[in-house]
């Protein structure tokens, strides 16, 4: 042990490299995307460091190119996901019982070696992997996952440094132990940096994990499994399983030694996992942690002293950056009349120049959208807007499946507050828009409240400081992450910590000491220097 209280170095947010022409970065990235390009990835399971192949494989497919091969992944056996579990205890003591300062450098070296050595890697497999552009895979995959890793070490340290108060005679302390049992982690396919945090985030705090990454992610996710590893991950810390979600529900969820579960993905998929854990939680040795971000339906609400520049602004790109594929982009708007003419001008000037293509491409603001479940679902909800009476396509609604799954932006405007597309979470290039008469200002924005199941992301609109006070308190229960005069998406580690409550999760704030909590099982150690030595108390005298 050691003889002094250590401290990790203040974090800071890793810049953002702006990939100009001729830039070091730029022709860093381009040959690392030619080099990717050429090469097959075969992905294995990894289990305490030991890698498993399985004949029951799945391809990897660029999402502009659909029929192009990445990688090809084993999917894990019930049996091989049983080892799993089993591997997560039996490492776990010795990687609680390692010096926190020896952990915390282990996630240190990552974010370094990311945000140097692999910078160019993670970024070029998101891009083809998840059909990112450059800019959205550098505030991911280089950025936001170095942050995780950084500020989450930093809580770490101001969490052990919390101590409870003493009185004469007794040293009273707090020892934040990892959750008794293991972590599952199962990640989303649309951020590589939310893959790299739902399993390391429990680890800092001594967890040992199992992680399920998405399998859309799955060659930026496996990339950074190899990351920890050269970073010095001791084997079975954190184990990397690939599997179909129902097997990780039977034979991972209903494992006796869960003891936590950390999740980013749908509202429906958390919600049966929710009734499966309650369903067995007699079979648990311990009550698990059940920390979920799930959907949204993340409105803009404009009124009518609202900058029409600023507001189209954050309209298109809250809308259709990353092809709307983020749990915090702007799908739903609501607009007053006396300012509409403008920002619907405003609005099909901006999406015109849209350029949308192979992500290679760094001409192209927009690429395709991961796969064809969601090219399908997506152009469903087009297909029924275009038979309704209640609504109207004005602009966009195009779907291109020939080469890769693109859809083209899409702004609908619907005169019905409860249309499918203005409630529901479409989860694509497609934001719906609702003109209200600006006599009906608060009785609009009660219905932006309780219009959606979701509270995850929102941003209000206006010059007027008493109106933005009226905005803010209205809705106040109506988003986790509360946006003024800007756009609903872009939440940085440290600055605005990420979640949302209602249907969008549980809020524990990803990227704040708030979610490190939840991988704790804190005791309190009470010590007495000069213990009684007699039965009675001086009360019990009669004289």
């Amino acid at each position: 042990m050691s003889n002094a209280k250590f401290t990790v170095p203040n974090p800071h947010n890793e810049p953002i490299y702006g990939y100009l022409p001729n830039s070091p970065e730029r022709k860093a990235l381009k040959q690392e995307l030619d080099r990717q390009l050429k090469q097959v990835v075969q992905i294995p399971i990894i289990i305490g460091g030991k890698e498993y192949y399985t004949d029951n494989k799945r391809k990897v497919t660029m999402p502009t190119r659909h029929n192009h091969v990445l990688a090809e992944f084993s999917l894990a056996t019930p049996e091989l996901l049983t080892l799993a579990c089993q591997t997560a205890m039996q490492a776990k003591k010795e990687w609680a019982e390692l010096p926190w300062e020896h952990r915390i450098s282990i996630f240190l070296k990552v974010a370094d070696l990311i945000s140097n050595k692999y910078r160019a890697k993670l970024n070029a497999s998101t891009m083809l992997g998840q059909g990112k552009v450059a800019f959205q895979a550098e505030i991911d995959s280089a950025c936001e996952i170095t942050d995780f890793l950084r500020f989450n070490s930093y809580y770490a340290d101001q969490i052990y440094s919390q101590q409870p108060q003493n009185s004469n005679g007794v040293w009273n302390r707090m020892e934040y132990r990892p959750l008794d049992g293991f972590v599952a982690a199962i990640s989303p396919f649309n951020f590589t940096a939310i893959g790299g945090n739902l399993p390391t985030s429990p680890a800092i705090m001594g967890n040992t994990v199992v992680w399920k990454p998405a399998s859309t992610a799955m060659l930026s996710n496996y990339y950074y499994m190899r990351i920890l590893e050269e970073a010095g991950l001791p084997n079975g810390v954190i184990n990397f399983v690939p599997c179909a979600g129902v097997d990780a529900s039977e034979y991972v969820l209903k494992n006796p030694d869960l003891a936590g579960f950390h999740f980013t993905g749908s509202t429906n998929t958390f919600q049966s996992i929710w009734k499966l854990v309650g369903n067995n939680i007699h079979n648990y040795h311990s009550y698990p942690r059940l920390v979920g971000e799930t959907g949204g339906k993340d409105f803009v609400f404009a009124h009518n002293s609202a900058d029409v520049d600023s507001l189209v602004v954050a309209l298109t790109r809250g809308s259709f950056e990353y092809q709307g594929q983020k749990c915090s982009a702007a799908s739903r708007a609501y607009i007053p009349a006396s300012i509409w003419e403008k920002v619907k001008e405003g609005l099909l000037s901006e999406v015109a120049k849209i350029k949308m293509g192979d992500v290679c491409n760094f001409d192209n603001l927009m690429g395709a959208v991961i796969d064809k479940a969601s090219f399908d679902n997506i152009k469903a909800y087009l297909d029924y807007t275009k038979s309704s009476k209640d609504a109207q396509i004005i602009c966009g609604g195009q779907c291109d499946d020939s080469v890769g799954w693109f859809v083209s932006p899409t702004i609908i405007v619907t005169s019905n507050l409860n249309f499918k597309t203005l409630v529901e979470e479409v989860f694509g290039p497609v934001l719906t828009i609702y003109v209200y008469d600006d006599t009906e200002f608060e009785p609009t924005m009660e219905s932006c409240d309780k219009a959606s199941m979701y509270a995850l992301t929102g941003s209000i609109f206006a010059r007027d400081r008493q109106v933005l006070v009226k905005m803010e308190k209205a809705l106040s229960n109506a988003a986790g992450n509360f946006y003024i005069n800007d756009k609903p998406t872009g939440a940085v580690v440290g600055q605005q910590p990420f979640g949302g409550s209602r249907g969008s999760g549980t809020n524990d704030k990803a990227g704040s000491i708030l979610n490190l909590y939840r991988w704790t099982s804190p005791r309190a150690i009470k010590e007495t220097f000069l213990p009684a030595t007699t039965v009675d108390y001086p009360y019990m005298q009669e004289k």
